[in-house]
């Protein structure tokens, strides 16, 4: 978890549909932080409501992973440009060269947000104070 001195946490919201994908956003955007990712996190520990922002990213990977996980790939202007609903552990998702970053998130969160191809996410960096969406 993420956050600022006025203790204002990271989030992602699909702005499209008006639901929230993660109101407890980690963000990944080191090489240790994009390479260590959800490795060893397990079912308690990353729950609804939970998810890992990995920039930059085009594809991702579950090896030494117990746990499946929703993938949304999102572009330049945080549109959603592929989906991934339950990966499992021991997988490796395609590489989408239209990707710039990829949301992680609980499994089942696609399905219960609604969130689909064009979808517009916001994300919103503790440290930056504004959220970025581009519609």
């Amino acid at each position: 978890m993420q956050v600022s001195v006025s203790g204002e946490r990271s989030y992602a919201f699909n702005q499209t549909r008006q639901a929230s994908l993660a109101d407890d956003l980690r963000i990944a955007d080191t090489h240790w932080t994009r390479l260590r990712g959800l490795v060893g996190a397990t079912s308690d520990q990353f729950v609804r409501g939970q998810g890992l922002w990995i920039v930059p990213c085009r594809g991702v990977h579950t090896m030494f992973m117990s746990i499946p996980i929703d993938v949304i790939y999102l572009s330049a202007d945080n549109t959603v440009v592929h989906l991934e609903n339950s990966l499992r552990p021991w997988r490796f998702a395609p590489v989408r060269m239209n990707a710039k970053t990829v949301l992680e998130v609980p499994a089942a969160t696609i399905q219960a947000t609604g969130t689909a191809l064009g979808d517009c996410i916001e994300i919103h960096k503790a440290s930056s104070g504004k959220p970025s969406c581009s519609q």
